[in-house]
């Protein structure tokens, strides 16, 4: 499915009767609407990040709805796609937080080969119609990726963003983790707490208090 060591972490997954049929209906809203992100982008955040390289977690809520936009990754748009304002509000925290230049590309490609898990909580969606896949079943999946991770000795920074990110709080219990959170970049509530909560930084600092090697937030380079 993956090609790293998602494999066999996830193998209990990939091999359940359940999940065969939960992709069986998800193929058939790929045959017969339009569906995002692309197919083979639908496990993107994985095969960039594999498990031993995850030391940071961005959980989303579901892709984007809009053409050509998603691309497997929470926040990210592809190559040449305009900024999405949550994003443009991303980077505008990653500049005032560690004085990093807003980024030309939306692409965020390069967070995930850092080791920044790019995880939304639902990973397809129904053409012009947000959430429009929330429920079917991806859930399942994602939060058992979150417990995986949580099982880790080695540890790793979650980064939840909003009301719907910060429900994941419950499933990481490992005191071994840290848990960053904050209410959405969304223009809509980024000035109530966003905006100043330092999040790039708080996570190097972190990482660099457990001896492993800081995350490069500039995608420019």
């Amino acid at each position: 499915m993956i090609g790293n060591d998602w494999d066999q972490k996830l193998k209990l997954i990939w091999e359940s009767e359940g999940f065969k049929r939960f992709m069986d209906m998800i193929n058939k809203e790929y045959n017969t609407k339009t569906i995002y992100p692309p197919k083979n982008y639908i496990f993107n955040a994985l095969k960039l990040t594999p498990y031993s390289n995850t030391k940071v977690v961005i959980v989303g809520q579901d892709p984007y709805h809009g053409e050509g936009e998603a691309h497997g990754l929470s926040f990210s748009v592809q190559e040449g796609i305009k900024l999405p304002p949550s994003l443009k509000n991303i980077y505008k925290e990653l500049y005032d937080d560690l004085g990093i230049l807003p980024s030309t590309t939306g692409d965020l490609t390069k967070w995930g080969k850092e080791g920044v898990l790019l995880l939304n909580a639902v990973l397809t969606v129904e053409k012009d119609k947000p959430a429009s896949h929330r429920n079917l079943g991806w859930e399942r999946l994602t939060d058992y990726i979150i417990k995986i991770l949580n099982q880790k000795e080695e540890p790793v920074v979650f980064i939840l963003w909003g009301n719907f990110a910060k429900e994941k709080a419950k499933l990481i219990t490992n005191p071994n983790h840290y848990i960053i959170t904050s209410p959405h970049p969304s223009p809509f509530s980024a000035r109530y707490g966003f905006f100043g909560s330092k999040p790039f930084s708080k996570t190097n600092n972190f990482l660099k208090e457990h001896n492993i090697k800081e995350v490069d937030w500039n995608l420019s380079k």
